[in-house]
């Protein structure tokens, strides 16, 4: 997801496993601080500032208390830099995807929806680890096989239990198929496997489940609807539109209702972490997904949207990691200060 397979506009996110907040550990802090009402008592505000959480009328996801940026807010408000601080703060204070890695699925999970429980929150899970991943590029992997993957999404879905709980599938994994990216000897399992996925997930009474096509830049509606109905997108709450991209909003969504006629008028979510100001249009088009400068954070995520049907705007990406080591990045999916810097201070 992080490669250069053609010059196309494509998705592209961190890397499964990368990021610290996975842990037991982090998660088990990320709980307890969850549980903080924000006056500053029970937390170490220099590992983790506490955030508040937004108003759950107009964004009912919850906001990591422990996450890179708050952090990030920490180490800049110790340093006394209180105008960087303010800056990342625009990222620290908004719910953004969790990011579910390889390993111990059913306890990660569990401690996500078990903190957002605790905040009167839903918890946003981006599961990204279908076998044959990304066809070998920068993120590639994935479960080793079909069996693998079918336990390792079960846990998930024991980790959900019965909380509330919204899921982003597979960004990417459709649209390999579609564009021939991903070999033909694997495309049928993976058509098993996302239909399968959607099928275990909704199994959870308060589930809610976005199966991914992909952005507004990346292949037609009409290439589109015929393989989201085949990886099961009846059974689906909807379909997630621009993860890790920065195709517009008003674009994504022009683009999400012609998808969206084609297959029963579904909903959709609309990734906007990083669409502020558009795609990048300069440099080498093959790499216009990588760590483009001069980009923006775009609309907050809320679930208000004024759209019937656009479910909500959502930060999947996570803004300030790295899409890879281009442009003076780090490795895909690290926290890059510098970078978030950028998109948090960046006028549209």
């Amino acid at each position: 997801m992080y490669g250069s397979y053609t010059g196309r506009s494509r998705t592209r996110r961190r890397v499964a496993g990368l990021r610290t907040t996975g842990t037991a550990a982090a998660l088990g802090a990320a709980l307890l601080l969850a549980g903080c009402s924000g006056d500053g008592d029970g937390g170490d505000k220099k590992s983790a500032p506490t955030v508040e959480q937004q108003p759950k009328d107009k964004d009912p996801y919850w906001v990591n208390p422990d996450g890179n940026a708050a952090r990030q807010v920490a180490a800049y408000t110790e340093d006394g830099d209180d105008e960087k601080a303010a800056l990342i703060r625009k990222i620290a204070q908004q719910p953004v995807g969790e990011w579910v890695t390889p390993d111990n699925p059913e306890s990660q999970v569990r401690g996500i929806t078990e903190a957002a429980a605790a905040a009167d929150r839903d918890a946003l899970l981006v599961l990204y680890n279908v076998p044959h991943r990304d066809c070998g590029q920068f993120s590639k992997g994935g479960a080793a096989d079909g069996n693998a993957y079918r336990a390792w999404l079960d846990g998930v879905a024991q980790g959900i239990g019965d909380r509330s709980a919204t899921v982003i599938l597979e960004p990417d994994a459709l649209l390999h198929l579609v564009d021939g990216c991903t070999p033909q000897e694997f495309h049928e399992e993976r058509y098993d496997l996302l239909k399968g996925a959607v099928e275990r997930l909704k199994q959870q009474p308060a589930t809610k489940v976005y199966l991914d096509a992909g952005n507004a830049g990346w292949q037609s509606p009409d290439a589109l609807y015929q393989p989201l109905q085949r990886a099961g997108i009846a059974e689906a709450d909807g379909f997630s539109l621009n993860v890790s991209n920065f195709q517009t909003t008003a674009v994504s969504t022009e683009f999400g209702k012609k998808l969206s006629e084609k297959i029963g008028n579904k909903p959709f979510v609309i990734d906007t972490s990083r669409n502020g100001n558009g795609p990048y249009t300069g440099g080498d088009p093959a790499e216009s997904w990588c760590n483009p400068p001069g980009r923006a954070l775009g609309e907050a995520p809320t679930t208000q949207t004024g759209d019937e049907l656009v479910d909500a705007y959502l930060w999947i990406k996570r803004p300030g990691e790295s899409d890879g080591d281009c442009k003076g990045g780090p490795k895909a999916g690290d926290w890059w200060p510098e970078y978030a810097l950028g998109l948090a201070g960046t006028t549209k």
